[in-house]
């Protein structure tokens, strides 16, 4: 028996006690056989680690390769020209960060945007930006890169949502910042590869707070110091520090809340490409919808799905279609286009979309 990280976990590996989420509710049984889908459940639910039985077979000889969908997005030239202003941006963000940790430095927010911002710069970016993001995962400063991700879907989110240019600026600084207080954590916990201690685990589910202790002095408006502090709270009370409900949850808190499970669930992985959006979509339809609010969260799922429009997907039984129509009630089940006519998922509920391809 080990505890593996939740980022990296494979599928066929064994869970080794019940999975449970931060107000003991059942996630994932003992014994449970992992897979995608239910590795994209603990991410939905934060789930930070997982004990898992050792195994002897190799896991890794049933990994497979990456979509090919993704490598036309890696190879395109609007993603190389991406993938430069990113990682610039991010070295940008975190030179930023490490002067207000370690030398007390003020926050220059104008900055922060400046350079966000850039990436965004609607001249040359790729109209789905989400398969952008989904393709900047091979890093090791995740935190980072993760908030980098969570500032750029607020932006495009707060879009969606039709908020004034300030408030949408003060979504993306939400999102950038929203995990500012992981750099409080130590390393030694951050990336310890055996079990966590009690306190340990205590420790990590203690960033929001962190960080918002961290920036409560600086001139930040008090919706996004909320966002930092908020970020894990759900509409139910299943979420934390402070198992708040409904209208007590900042708005810009609730914005980052989905972009940020959103980003943790499409994160690619060592022994695939990023998880196909629908997956996630569903998984929210599924069990986030009293989690989130509705204004919020269904906008954005509805105009996720709808950057898909017309893609090539495969279903779950190999089947090869185009999507050609979005059913709001059932946005993860769209109506597929195939050689054999057209098929709507949201009366086959033993189909779904497996790959964007």
């Amino acid at each position: 028996m080990r505890r593996v990280n939740t980022a990296d976990l494979i599928p066929g590996m064994v869970t080794a006690e019940d999975v449970l989420s931060y107000n003991n509710q059942l996630i994932l049984p003992k014994g449970l056989i992992l897979n995608d889908k239910t590795i994209t459940k603990l991410a939905f639910y934060s789930i930070l680690q997982v004990k898992v039985e050792d195994v002897t077979e190799d896991i890794e000889s049933s990994i497979d390769t990456e979509p090919s969908y993704t490598e036309k997005i890696r190879k395109s030239p609007e993603f190389i020209k991406f993938k430069k202003e990113f990682e610039s941006d991010v070295d940008s963000f975190k030179s930023v960060v490490n002067d207000v940790v370690e030398k007390g430095a003020p926050l220059d927010v104008e900055k922060l945007m400046n350079h966000t911002l850039n990436i965004l710069d609607p001249a040359w970016t790729c109209p789905n930006i989400f398969d952008m993001l989904h393709c900047m995962r091979e890093y090791d400063d995740a935190t980072y890169i993760h908030c980098m991700n969570v500032a750029l879907i607020c932006n495009v989110f707060a879009r969606w949502l039709r908020l004034s240019e300030v408030e949408i600026q003060y979504a993306t600084i939400s999102g950038l910042l929203h995990d500012i207080g992981k750099t409080k954590i130590p390393d030694k916990i951050i990336k310890k590869p055996g079990k966590l201690t009690n306190d340990e685990y205590n420790t990590i589910k203690r960033h929001p707070q962190e960080g918002y202790l961290m920036l409560k002095t600086s001139t930040l408006p008090d919706g996004i110091l909320n966002a930092i502090l908020m970020h894990h709270e759900r509409c139910d009370g299943t979420g934390y520090p402070l198992g708040l409900t409904g209208d007590k949850i900042g708005d810009y808190a609730k914005i980052v809340s989905i972009a940020d499970v959103y980003d943790a669930m499409t994160s690619a992985r060592v022994y695939r490409g990023p998880l196909c959006p629908f997956k996630a979509i569903a998984l929210f339809e599924s069990e986030g919808l009293q989690k989130y609010d509705p204004k919020y969260i269904l906008v954005f799922l509805e105009n996720v799905v709808n950057t898909y429009l017309l893609n090539k997907v495969r279903l779950n039984n190999g089947v090869v279609g185009k999507i050609v129509f979005i059913n709001k009630e059932h946005l993860s089940s769209p109506t597929i286009q195939t050689d054999h006519g057209f098929l709507d998922l949201s009366i086959h509920p033993e189909l779904s979309i497996e790959d964007i391809i």
